[in-house]
C-alpha cells in the first residue's frame, strides 16, 4: 500500500492564492525531505507558469493528453509527461487544451475517477501529491476532489467568504456521499492577510466563531507581500526567491502544520502493540 498523501488545494473563487499556495507548500514539504508531486488541474495553467514553463503550449505532454487517453484507454508512458523543477518537486503541468475536457469527461464512463485512477498508478512513488484546482466548482474539481484524502481550502483576508464557503462546503459534502467517503477537510488557510488592519482581523475573528467547531483554521496566516506576488515570473518558490521574507517563513510554518496533521493522523491510526 502507498502512504502517499494527496490534497487538493480548493475554493471557487479566485484569487486567494490558490496556485501560490500549492507551489510553496510542495516545495516546502520537499525542502523537509518529502517526495513531492505537483499537479496542474487548472487550464489557465498559472501553476506551470509559476514553475517556470511559460509557453505549455509546447510541451510534449500535460494532464489533458494523460485525460484523454485515460478516457479513450489508450496506452501510454505514465511518467511522460512529469516535470523536474530544480527545487526537487515534479508537476504534472497544464494548458489551455484541458478547458476541453469538461465536455469529454462529462461523456466519460465512470467520469469523477478519470484523474484518481491515473494517480493511483504512480502514487507510490511519492510521499505528497498537491493538485492546484481551477477556479469553479467544475468536472475537473471534481475530479481532484475524488481523486483526493484531503482538501486544503485558501481564503483571502480581505472580505468575509461565507456564501462561497457554504457553496464548496456542499459540494464536498455531496463527493463525500457519492464519490469519495474517506475525503476530508484538512483546513482552512487564510492568506494575504494584513492583519494591521481591522478588516483582515475581523474576518479572521468571524471566519474562527462561524467555522472554528467544524473545521480546522490553520494558526499560521500568510501575509501580503509584493514578493508573493513576483514568484510567477521568476519560476520558483518563495523559498528560492526571497527566502528570508516574512512570506516565506509563513509558508514554512504552515509546511510544518500540515506535516504535524499528517504525523498526529497517522499515530490515531497505528495501533498500541
Amino acid at each position: 500500500m502507498s502512504n502517499c498523501k494527496i490534497t487538493a488545494i480548493c475554493n471557487q473563487k479566485g484569487g486567494v492564492t490558490k496556485t501560490t499556495t500549492t507551489a510553496n507548500l510542495g516545495v516546502g514539504l520537499a525542502l523537509q525531505g518529502k517526495k513531492v508531486l505537483l499537479v496542474d488541474n487548472d487550464p489557465q495553467a498559472d501553476l506551470t507558469t509559476a514553475l517556470g514553463w511559460p509557453d505549455n503550449e509546447a510541451l510534449p505532454m500535460t494532464l489533458a493528453d494523460i485525460m484523454e487517453k485515460s478516457i479513450n484507454d489508450e496506452e501510454f508512458g505514465l511518467y511522460d509527461a512529469i516535470l523536474k523543477h530544480d527545487e526537487g518537486v515534479d508537476l504534472i503541468p497544464s494548458g489551455i487544451a484541458l478547458s476541453g475536457m469538461e465536455m469529454a469527461l462529462v461523456n466519460a464512463m465512470s467520469r469523477e475517477f478519470t484523474l484518481r485512477n491515473y494517480l493511483n498508478l504512480i502514487k507510490h512513488e511519492y510521499d505528497h501529491i498537491i493538485i492546484d484546482c481551477p477556479p469553479s466548482l467544475s468536472m475537473l474539481t471534481i475530479n481532484a476532489l475524488a481523486a483526493s484524502d484531503g482538501v486544503i481550502v485558501p481564503v483571502q483576508a480581505q472580505y468575509l467568504p461565507a456564501k462561497g464557503m457554504t457553496q464548496l462546503m456542499k459540494t464536498i459534502g455531496r463527493v463525500r456521499k457519492q464519490i469519495n467517503p474517506a475525503l476530508k477537510v484538512e483546513g482552512v488557510l487564510l492568506t494575504l492577510a494584513d492583519m494591521r488592519t481591522n478588516l483582515a482581523r475581523a474576518t479572521a475573528d468571524i471566519l474562527r466563531q462561524q467555522y472554528g467547531n467544524v473545521l480546522k483554521i490553520y494558526n499560521t496566516q500568510i501575509p501580503v507581500a509584493v514578493k508573493a506576488a513576483e514568484i510567477s515570473a521568476a519560476g520558483q518558490s518563495i523559498f528560492a526567491y526571497d527566502k528570508n521574507s516574512k512570506v516565506a517563513h509563513a509558508y514554512m510554518e504552515f509546511t510544518k502544520e500540515v506535516l504535524g496533521d499528517g504525523e498526529r493522523n497517522k499515530a490515531k491510526l497505528t495501533p498500541c502493540r
